[in-house]
């Protein structure tokens, strides 16, 4: 049985009040049918996470962008994922490339906001992606294997973890990597994955992420293995959003 795609917005820093007229009408999309063959999730920025969950209610989900590892404590300027639950979501990204290389956040750091994720009841989006220089290396696969061991712990699940592969490279490039790289990667992830957790790793979504458009969706979404996308500069608008979730073919 196939997996149920998930396409996922990762708004950044990004999105004022005036936003939520864009969570809006990705709602209206979701209620009235047109995306029914896939599941949504928009992360907005902290500042509108209640707001938005309010704005989505049932059919779209809501994710934040980060968590701390820590459940409360003088960390000023930081999220919980007590916090990001409590707002309403469902959802949250951790290990996003721009945490790792902005922030120096490293796979331990990774592996203990998603377990902080579990904790609060939250999904936890990991994500992994190789660097230009890596890539250049030949390096991507030992990379991806390296991320994919240590930033999930024993208890990820189908159910609590999603993985999601985004080449640093072509985040915001305009840059993808060719169908058959993205292919590639996502087989080597899916083999490490039922490697690693049995017949339950052909369960977990591998998303793909970077530089994804509506022109080039449908095509990527066609990959095997890829089992959804996170949507960066397209996902602030809310007709690019519903085009990519539109370009999903039914199964």
């Amino acid at each position: 049985m196939a997996v149920r795609k998930l396409i996922a917005g990762n708004w950044k820093m990004n999105g004022l009040k005036a936003g939520l007229a864009e969570i809006a009408a990705v709602r209206d999309a979701v209620e009235s049918g047109s995306t029914a063959h896939v599941d949504v999730l928009l992360c907005p920025p902290a500042t509108l996470l209640a707001a938005a969950c309010e704005t989505a209610a049932t059919g779209l989900a809501i994710g934040g962008q980060d968590c701390h590892t820590a459940q409360s404590g003088a960390f000023t300027g930081d999220i919980s994922a007590a916090m990001v639950a409590d707002s309403g979501a469902s959802h949250v990204l951790v290990g996003h490339s721009e945490r790792r290389t902005l922030h120096g956040e490293d796979d331990a750091t990774v592996r203990a906001k998603a377990q902080a994720a579990w904790n609060a009841g939250l999904v936890a989006v990991v994500c992994i992606g190789e660097t230009q220089a890596e890539r250049d290396a030949g390096t991507t696969l030992q990379v991806l294997e390296r991320q994919l061991r240590e930033s999930l712990a024993d208890e990820a699940t189908a159910a609590n973890c999603t993985v999601a592969y985004e080449p640093v490279w072509a985040i915001g490039t305009g840059l993808t990597p060719t169908v058959d790289d993205v292919a590639d990667a996502h087989r080597f992830m899916r083999e490490k994955l039922v490697e690693r957790f049995g017949e339950s790793g052909a369960d977990f979504r591998i998303l793909y992420g970077g530089s994804v458009k509506p022109d080039n969706a449908a095509e990527l979404l066609s990959v095997a293995n890829v089992d959804g996308a996170l949507v960066g500069g397209a996902s602030l608008k809310s007709a690019d959003f519903i085009a990519i979730c539109k370009a999903v073919r039914a199964e």
